[in-house]
């Protein structure tokens, strides 16, 4: 059997732009001495006349996975759409349980910003796009406080060379079925996370902390 199976696999590059542009905090993956670093950071997609354009993005100069961001490194992002567990109960016909989701995985190779008007203008960019269509916000270049802030971070961007679509929607049910678990996904981004967020943030204010991993 095939894997992943083809009707999971987005076959419009648009559709994974759209995935990019509506949800850009991304997953961050390179690779030293074959352990994986990750970081989670916004990025935005630019075209720049490409095949398939770039992502813009900055990190932490002190983290330590700037050290594998080096000209022509090799990167995989990972774009998260929304995702949702689905009920036997929410399909007309009967069925097990699953989970459909939205994902976009973007390879591509890395390119510095070394300059650091460039580095500033990536920043005005990024803001810029973020901000939306009501921008509140505009972040100008010769903000006194980006002349201290752009010296602790790197900018960087990745040229695009291979994508994949991940599109979970119940493709290999009945179009009836397919309609309501894609109702029931946008159902499920509806919901108040309030309480969770609450909660969270209470345990953070009273000093709990979560159990160290093995390796700290």
């Amino acid at each position: 059997m095939k894997y992943p199976p083809p009707h999971h696999q987005e076959t419009e590059f648009s559709n994974v732009v759209e995935v990019v542009k509506n949800y850009p905090f991304a997953t961050l993956i390179t690779v030293n001495d074959n352990s994986p670093l990750v970081t989670h950071i916004p990025m935005v997609y630019e075209q720049d006349g490409s095949r398939f354009g770039k992502l813009v993005a900055h990190i932490d100069k002190f983290n330590p996975q700037v050290k594998t961001l080096i000209n022509g490194a090799e990167t995989t992002s990972i774009f998260q759409g929304p995702d949702c567990y689905i009920s036997p109960s929410v399909y007309s016909t009967k069925q097990l349980p699953t989970w459909n989701y939205i994902f976009a995985h973007l390879k591509g190779t890395v390119k510095l910003l070394t300059d650091t008007e460039q580095v500033k203008d990536t920043m005005v960019r990024m803001t810029s796009f973020l901000e939306g269509e009501n921008q509140r916000y505009v972040l100008e270049q010769d903000n006194p406080r980006m002349e201290s802030l752009v010296n602790y971070i790197v900018g960087f961007e990745i040229r695009i060379t291979h994508w994949e679509g991940k599109f979970k929607f119940s493709q290999d049910k009945l179009k009836k079925d397919m309609g309501l678990a894609k109702q029931e996904l946008i159902r499920s981004q509806q919901r108040d996370i309030s309480t969770f967020v609450n909660r969270i943030i209470q345990n953070h204010e009273n000093g709990q902390k979560a159990p160290k991993s093995s390796d700290q």
